[in-house]
């Protein structure tokens, strides 16, 4: 496992969340190639979605911009190895 070497960018997820964050992608990372972004991605939103309930999204990649409104309380974006990874659940309307 990797934990502990990723560094958290921003961020307004309570600590233990942040700590889960980090520790999915670190399992994500351990089952999957580190170029199979999708299923990075895919295994992340899973154990955020068993959780913390349906509604999370995640972006993994070295190079992506985004724009999104998000629930107060369930954003971050974090490096670990050579990837960036963005977890958030969208805002309702």
């Amino acid at each position: 496992m990797l934990e502990g070497k990723g560094m958290v960018k921003e961020t307004d997820m309570p600590e233990k969340m942040q700590r889960q964050a980090l520790a999915a992608a670190s399992q994500a990372l351990d089952l999957f190639d580190v170029l199979d972004c999708i299923s990075l991605a895919s295994h992340i939103k899973k154990e955020f979605d068993r959780e913390y309930g349906s509604g999370w999204q995640c972006v993994v990649g070295s190079n992506f911009g985004c724009y999104f409104s998000h629930k107060q309380g369930t954003f971050i974006y974090f490096s670990l190895e050579k990837l960036n990874f963005l977890i958030f659940k969208g805002a309702s309307s």
